[in-house]
């Protein structure tokens, strides 16, 4: 998974720095991404794209991450998403959290940076990217930055569910899932339920 770092650090930037995101699919809670750092590329926990690890290797994974890295990761809540898509709303997290993490590197850092985005979107970065389909599964630098974004958003998610525990967030993470469902169809939605995604269900 270190094919295109490999690349890039053979043109001259051995500074690569992945993003991705976590929460576009929902229907309730925050969009978030993360962009990350890897300043080494050496790890005990299983790095890969978060969707094919467990729970608890993510977690696992998400602090060894954070322990070995530069990171941002950033956050578009429900509202940002029903006024502008999901769509501009993820490119914004995105922006947002390589934003944060520019603000860590110095001026010679930020010479040799290069940024391996997760998907096919269009960014505004200030530094020269390449978007990979799938490269949460092909780029160690994207694959981490799927975790922490992962791992962050279900923690957002987890205490949601403290608030609102009859909308049993801990369990679908606002997925439309089954159960997920048949609890709007029962209670109706609630503050953080994304409008725009609602339109959709039947269930709403």
């Amino acid at each position: 998974m270190l094919s295109y770092e490999r690349k890039f650090k053979a043109k001259g930037y051995d500074l690569i720095i992945g993003v991705d995101e976590a929460g576009r699919g929902p229907l309730a809670g925050p969009v978030l991404a993360a962009a990350v750092w890897l300043k080494d590329f050496k790890f005990i926990h299983r790095i890969d794209d978060s969707k094919k690890l467990t729970a608890a290797q993510r977690r696992k994974a998400f602090f060894e991450i954070k322990s070995k890295s530069l990171y941002a990761i950033c956050s578009v809540g429900h509202k940002k998403i029903d006024q502008v898509n999901i769509l501009q709303a993820t490119i914004l997290a995105m922006q947002k959290a390589v934003g944060g993490l520019v603000k860590q590197l110095s001026t010679q850092e930020l010479k040799r940076a290069f940024v391996l985005v997760d998907g096919n979107l269009r960014l505004k970065l200030g530094l020269p990217y390449q978007s990979i389909v799938g490269g949460d599964a092909k780029s160690l630098s994207i694959a981490a930055a799927s975790i922490l974004a992962k791992v962050r958003r279900d923690q957002i998610m987890a205490a949601y569910h403290k608030i609102y525990p009859q909308y049993e967030f801990i369990k679908h993470k606002g997925y439309p899932t089954q159960l997920h469902r048949d609890i709007l169809r029962a209670k109706g939605p609630i503050a953080i339920h994304r409008k725009s995604f609602l339109r959709c269900c039947p269930e709403t």
